[in-house]
């Protein structure tokens, strides 16, 4: 490209490139680059000269550092940098594009469109040094960085993407399949209208999703299948309509869910299923609007308020070490009742362990005794009854002291009973003097003879009282050792 052809406004910017210094073709500082298509040729450029100048048309001067660095510019035509090997920095910041940048498979220092308008952006394989932003664009079309690699960090904070519209409709607007950060994914305050892919993505430090917005109801907002995370997910206050989906991720440290807000009515609102993550927090959150699936993951810490769980929960598989907050077993049982398949025993065990854990040894019984009574439900009538004596005497061994109350009570109706109305003996002047209180405890406890039983023989309804307190003794005996043995067997 002649110099002799560029416009008074392409020649400033011809000018600057060889020193590396800015253009800033703006009337006043607060100009949005949404009214771009209005302005005038003296802020118009040609994406053709730009092409030029990355491409070597003009050389860096003496001591200087070259790079194209333009401010508040119209862009027209395409910005055709395909497979291009790029030595100078890009600054295209507060610019109105009149096309998608066409930058698959390049090479690039660094770029940077924030606060830009774009139809879209195709940068599918590219690779960036230094920093790729996108900070608080407004990109009404798709952007393409699947594969794309930045050394540096990809900034989204405060960028609107999408709708996508007319032919692109059915395309996501935010495209980072497989994508290798070096750093961060720095998205705080980002607003997608459709869904943001990550499948597959390797940032090697964390993932900032505060306060975003991301829109797709009745679909996936957030599809991150097998996203690997160097140190965390972030994500405090989170706006999702439509599935998050962490399937098969890797977060060592934490996946900070706190005060987000997820809603997928008739769906699957969080998807969290065969991950390892360090800690999930859903802290403060709202009642999650749709179900949660987290079966077959690994959390160190799963830190969630029983009033955030939804209608229904897949759990089976779930493994966690501590529960927060602490809380007592009775409030955080009801969601085990929510598992979508019904009853499930490695819940209860998992949920006993993690009081195990804290040394709540109480907490952890509750759980137990809560398992072995819901478990009752699924059996056959006549193992129904059986437990349901074992529960009313003993607790299933967790109760012990209610075996206890039932022998006191008996005791006193039976050393009543008899000491108004003494049984006869069977031998006149063999038997030894008669004793109410033992005479009942003979009748009650099988194991032990004062020789009270023997001796002495009752009629009337005193003989069904004792028959009565015979078969109670024994229901008693054996349901106590029943619920020992199996408290013995869970040590």
């Amino acid at each position: 490209m002649e110099i002799n052809e560029l416009t008074p406004a392409e020649r400033r910017v011809w000018d600057a490139f060889p020193r590396g210094e800015g253009v800033d073709f703006r009337e006043h500082p607060e100009d949005s680059s949404v009214d771009g298509a209005g302005w005038g040729p003296e802020r118009t450029v040609r994406a053709d000269v730009l092409r030029a100048l990355l491409l070597g048309a003009a050389t860096a001067e003496e001591g200087r550092v070259a790079g194209l660095k333009i401010k508040g510019a119209r862009i027209v035509g395409d910005l055709d940098l395909r497979y291009a090997v790029v030595d100078h920095p890009i600054r295209l910041r507060d610019c109105w594009f009149e096309r998608k940048p066409l930058l698959y498979g390049s090479r690039l220092k660094a770029l940077v469109l924030g606060y830009s308008t774009l139809p879209g952006l195709t940068a599918a394989t590219m690779r960036v040094e230094v920093v790729l932003r996108l900070s608080c664009c407004r990109i009404t079309g798709p952007v393409r960085l699947q594969g794309a690699k930045v050394d540096g960090g990809l900034f989204l904070q405060g960028a609107v993407i999408g709708p996508t519209t007319g032919d692109e409709a059915e395309e996501p607007p935010l495209q980072l399949n497989h994508i290798e950060i070096g750093t961060d994914i720095i998205a705080n305050d980002l607003t997608v209208h459709g869904q943001m892919r990550l499948n597959g993505a390797t940032v090697g430090g964390q993932v900032q999703l505060d306060r975003a917005r991301l829109l797709t109801p009745g679909g996936i907002a957030l599809h991150a299948e097998t996203l690997t995370v160097g140190t965390d997910l972030r994500a405090h206050r989170l706006h999702a309509r439509g599935m998050v989906n962490l399937t098969g991720s890797r977060i060592p440290g934490q996946a900070h869910l706190t005060r987000a807000d997820l809603a997928n009515p008739g769906g699957t609102a969080l998807r969290a299923s065969s991950c390892t993550i360090g800690e999930l927090w859903l802290r403060h959150c709202p009642p999650i609007q749709g179900d949660v699936n987290l079966r077959r993951s690994t959390f160190d810490l799963l830190h969630v308020e029983p009033g955030s769980w939804p209608e229904r929960i897949a759990i089976d598989g779930l493994t966690y070490r501590t529960l927060a907050p602490h809380l007592p077993p009775e409030q955080r049982l009801p969601a085990l009742e929510r598992e979508e398949s019904g009853y499930l025993p490695y819940a209860y065990e998992q949920l006993g362990a993690a009081y195990r854990t804290v040394g709540d040894e109480a907490g952890a019984r509750t759980v137990q005794l809560a398992k072995l009574r819901r478990h009752r439900g699924t059996l056959p009538r006549h193992a129904r009854a059986w437990g349901l004596l074992q529960d009313a005497t003993v607790g299933y061994g967790f109760r012990p002291l209610r075996a206890t109350g039932w022998l006191v009570a008996l005791l006193l109706t039976g050393t009543v009973a008899y000491s108004v109305t003494p049984p006869r003996p069977l031998k006149a002047g063999e038997a030894p003097d008669f004793n109410a209180v033992f005479y009942t405890i003979d009748l009650m406890l099988p194991i032990i003879g004062f020789g009270q039983e023997s001796a002495y023989a009752p009629s009337g309804w005193y003989q069904w009282l004792s028959y009565v307190l015979i078969v109670t003794g024994w229901v008693l005996a054996t349901t106590t050792a029943a619920g020992v043995s199996r408290s013995l067997q869970r040590q």
